[in-house]
């Protein structure tokens, strides 16, 4: 998928319009606790701003369900920005109205402006072309670099780019599209798939794509009690699809038929409830007692995991291996994040795709040891299983 992106635009003394994924977790006290999503996009902005560029941002914070809601203000977020590029960050009241757009008609070269929240407005969501054409009148350029929304065919997303001149990715949607695009496209093999998780029926159409590609898929996460319970185990208290036993066993042979390595694992780690002070022990597959829950891969799974994701070339990581949120049932998805930074340490490319898989790397401390943590869980998602992301679709080839 070729973009025309941020480095084909003549920026000098223009007016960039920005979507940015600032969609941050914030405290009581409004301090946000993780910067990474705006950290992500700096590349971007500083090219605008280092190339006399005026720039407009734009995002969405939370779910004020299309009202103006100060708890979901961008204004701790223009702060945080400010202290990132050391330079002014004026936040205006809106993001559209007469106001704001004569602050952005007063903008000189190397200026930033945040606008407020997009989705004070309920036309945003809804992808109103009053609205669209409003937010693009503020712009010469638009550069889209929010890939955690580009699965969303939202007004500052897709409804946009039919009222503005050129629609380009920014630098963080280009390397979305590098890593993602390429290892669907043309991995390097061998190939290796990790899908964890709860349920099948979130992954089936990721199994159903990447069977197409992969040589080997790993599976962990509750799901596998689903496929367990499909080969005929008892699986005790543990989360079973029951509607999706006959899918569980129809991508077994589906998987056999193409020649593809798909390992479960052939050990747990048991509790009797899920709490951090509950006791919990190791079991083979085949011995899971009656009022027990599987939380977690076991460890025969997971050095099985690691030897082979370190024979992989490419690896691609979507979901966590357990209930990694406690840590005493977090040792599997742990162990698979160690086995991915010596993967990338000896060569292979790999990539996270965001979500979950992206918190427990950064839990565990290793995000810099992986070629590329994707930005957005559902965005990522949505592309592995092969669908069109509008927010991408609608830029310029």
């Amino acid at each position: 998928m070729q973009k025309k992106t941020l480095s084909d635009l003549s920026i000098q003394g223009k007016r960039v319009l920005m979507r940015v994924d600032f969609n941050v977790p914030l405290d009581d006290r409004k301090n946000i606790t993780d910067d990474k999503r705006i950290v992500e996009s700096l590349p971007s902005i500083k090219k605008v701003l280092d190339d006399g560029g005026r720039l407009i941002l734009m995002s969405h914070l939370g779910r004020p369900k299309g009202k103006v809601n100060p708890e979901f203000s961008l204004a701790p977020v223009a702060a945080k920005l400010a202290a990132l590029i050391d330079a002014p960050v004026t936040m205006a009241k809106d993001c559209i109205g007469t106001e704001v757009m004569q602050q952005v008609l007063a903008m000189r070269d190397g200026e930033v402006i945040l606008l407020e929240n997009l989705r004070f407005h309920p036309e945003e969501e809804a992808n109103d072309p009053e609205f669209a054409k409003e937010l693009a009148s503020l712009g010469e350029l638009y550069v889209n670099d929010a890939f955690g929304t580009a699965h969303r065919a939202h007004a500052s997303t897709e409804g946009i780019t039919h009222f503005v001149p050129i629609a380009v990715a920014g630098y963080l949607i280009e390397r979305e599209l590098m890593y993602l695009g390429k290892a669907l496209q043309d991995p390097e093999r061998p190939f290796v798939a990790i899908l964890g998780g709860s349920k099948i029926s979130g992954k089936i159409d990721v199994l159903e794509n990447l069977f197409k590609k992969v040589d080997t898929v790993l599976i962990g996460g509750a799901m596998v009690f689903t496929f367990f319970k499909a080969q005929g185990y008892e699986v005790g208290n543990s989360l079973v699809e029951e509607s999706k036993i006959e899918l569980a066993l129809e991508i077994l042979e589906q998987a056999k038929q193409r020649g593809i390595k798909l390992l479960l694992p052939e050990d747990v780690i048991l509790t009797s409830k899920i709490a951090a002070d509950a006791p919990f022990h190791s079991a083979l597959i085949s011995a899971i007692p009656d009022g027990m829950i599987g939380v977690d891969i076991g460890p025969k799974a997971a050095e099985a995991y690691r030897n082979e994701i370190i024979g992989a070339r490419t690896v691609l990581w979507n979901g966590p291996m357990g209930v990694f949120e406690i840590d005493n049932f977090a040792s599997g998805t742990m162990a698979v994040a160690r086995a991915l930074v010596d993967a990338t340490a000896k060569g292979a490319t790999t990539i996270v795709g965001g979500g979950d898989s992206a918190a427990a790397i950064a839990k565990a401390g290793l995000a810099g040891g992986i070629t590329h943590i994707s930005t957005g869980g559902g965005a990522s998602l949505e592309f592995l299983e092969g669908k069109v992301l509008p927010g991408i679709a609608a830029l310029n080839d």
